[in-house]
């Protein structure tokens, strides 16, 4: 599997809507950097840069930096409807990606898992050789999830496994990866850390630095680098924000907490790596 970086790897240095801004918010060129930096060759850009307001311009703008960083570009979106997704066809062809990372829910947007079988019938066939992998997100259990990807019945229609999200959704890791492990098409790999609450009732669920929380890096990658449609993995964190005296959150704080976290995490990852391909 090649490893890149995530736009969610750095989510606050992005910025996170509704929440307070870093006085010099990561672009997508400086993420390219940080590619360049690490020694990776992949950059997914999710969400939380909504391509599908850039201009032509831009996107052509975009896939020359990348070709010159030699930066492979995978794309990421939210609220999985025809619209968004021809939209998203567009862009990734534009910007050459093989791959769309869909995420199927946006506030407001819960479609049942008939809709979504039914669009993706619909327009699966207008993929050609681009791939779409749907994200496991909270809501969907990972067996309506596999029955999804089932229905549809198109090689280019797989699962997008996130290590985390299916916390949201009461499910293991052992759960998810039994039920989509081969189904993967695109691979997650972010770390956390549980926590039981100091008053006893309830727990905290937050992100670690890969191979510092509870998930074992070294097999999660043993397992998804024998599924062949799993081509990409790409590091993403849930860093908790650093807070001042008064509780509020310090951005620039944030931000550094992000910076080595990330460092950490790839170096984990790429050794995990090593290791297995020297085995």
């Amino acid at each position: 599997m090649q490893i890149g970086l995530s736009s969610f790897t750095y989510g606050w240095s992005v910025g996170v809507h509704g929440f307070p801004q870093p006085a010099n918010p990561l672009s997508v060129f400086a993420l390219l950097e940080r590619c360049r930096q690490f020694g990776l060759n992949l950059l997914q850009i999710g969400d939380n840069i909504r391509l599908d307001q850039w201009s032509d311009r831009q996107l052509d703008e975009l896939r020359a930096a990348a070709e010159t960083a030699n930066v492979a570009l995978e794309v990421g979106a939210r609220r999985l409807d025809e619209t968004r997704l021809e939209a998203y066809f567009r862009i990734a062809r534009r910007l050459e990606a093989r791959l769309i990372r869909f995420i199927i829910d946006e506030s407001g947007y819960h479609p049942t898992a008939a809709q979504v079988i039914e669009l993706l019938r619909r327009k699966s066939c207008a993929l050609n050789e681009l791939t779409l992998g749907i994200e496991n997100h909270d809501r969907f259990k990972s067996r309506e999830l596999r029955q999804i990807v089932e229905a549809v019945d198109d090689p280019a229609v797989g699962i997008c496994l996130d290590t985390s999200n299916s916390l949201g959704a009461a499910e293991d890791l052992q759960t998810v990866m039994s039920e989509l492990a081969d189904r993967t098409v695109n691979l997650h790999i972010k770390d956390f850390w549980i926590e039981r609450l100091p008053y006893l009732m309830g727990f905290l669920v937050e992100g670690r630095p890969a191979g510092q929380g509870f998930l074992d890096v070294a097999a999660v990658w043993e397992r998804m680098s024998r599924v062949p449609r799993c081509k990409t993995a790409v590091v993403e964190l849930w860093t908790p924000p650093v807070l001042d005296q008064r509780g509020a959150i310090d951005i620039e704080a944030t931000v550094a907490r992000e910076a080595e976290w990330a460092q950490h995490s790839v170096a984990h990852v790429v050794n995990v790596a090593r290791a297995a391909h020297g085995a």
